[in-house]
């Protein structure tokens, strides 16, 4: 029923394993790689044509073009203003709901968990024009609480999909216990669940946020100035109207993708207990 690990293989499917894994690396890295070169490749390289041979020197000033010559900073920073509220938002909506939905048994209990399911496979797309139509009309439209709301709104049913299921998987006999004892339920939900939901509060928090963080589509949809733009939708700005300047673009792009990196790193540990924790149970 399940593939056998390759140790137990034959010895040619073990070669090709080894030959091929590589190999699959390179050309799933080789985009990563080309945007990197790219990056320190000198503007007289890309005017001349040499978009994939070896640059002529290493142009590391780049980068710092990147922050001279573009509003790189203020892009960070609307991008940091939008994903960490939405990440709060988000984790602390699905945290109270998916308790709700897996602690307290109602009839409608089963029908709000699949509208919260159901909303997962809704396509984003069909919701570009009511909601930016809804943000102008509540005077949220390039601006950062409707960017954040809009992500809040959005993720908070698969937020609440991933909780529910964590919390479900609890013991419940705990609260039951703290029930027994006459614990108000704010106090279970705060002294006895929450401190078990770290994990998976640390692999949701890690997912969002790199979600959030790498979001284009509403990002270029509902701001449309640097003022509010995140760094997704500012590096479309650094080409200009007539030259492409696909160093500086690159550079920015690798400057983009080191926060959601540097999060992964230092929640690691976390990151890979709340997507493991009961799979042997």
């Amino acid at each position: 029923m399940f593939p056998r690990p390759i140790q137990q293989r034959s010895q040619a499917a073990q070669w090709i394993y080894s030959i091929a894994l590589p190999l699959a690396l390179i050309l799933w890295l080789f985009p990563l790689l080309g945007v990197a070169v790219t990056s320190v490749r000198p503007a007289s390289d890309l005017a001349q044509g040499n978009y994939f041979g070896i640059p002529s020197y290493l142009a590391f000033e780049n980068y710092a073009d990147v922050f001279r010559n573009t509003p790189m900073l203020q892009y960070i920073r609307n991008s940091f203003i939008v994903t960490i509220p939405t990440v709060i938002g988000a984790v602390a909506l699905s945290l109270m709901t998916g308790f709700a939905l897996a602690v307290y048994r109602f009839k409608a209990n089963l029908l709000i968990f699949f509208m919260f399911v159901a909303g997962n496979f809704v396509p984003f797309q069909i919701l570009m024009v009511p909601v930016r139509d809804m943000t102008l009309n509540l005077g949220l439209y390039n601006t950062y609480a409707g960017l954040a709301l809009f992500h809040i709104a959005f993720q908070t049913g698969f937020c609440t999909l991933f909780m529910r299921n964590f919390i479900k998987a609890l013991p419940f006999e705990l609260i039951e216990a703290a029930r027994v004892e006459g614990v108000a339920e704010w106090r279970i939900f705060w002294f006895i669940v929450l401190p078990l939901m770290r994990p998976a509060i640390a692999a949701l928090s890690v997912l969002i946020f790199t979600f959030i963080w790498n979001d284009f589509f509403w990002a270029t949809v509902l701001t449309t100035s640097p003022d509010a733009q995140p760094i997704t939708a500012g590096l479309s700005s650094l080409n200009g109207q007539w030259v492409a300047a696909w160093n500086l673009v690159s550079a920015g792009s690798i400057l983009a993708a080191l926060p959601p990196v540097a999060m992964f790193f230092l929640m690691q540990k976390h990151f890979i207990a709340g997507l493991t924790l009961g799979a042997v149970k």
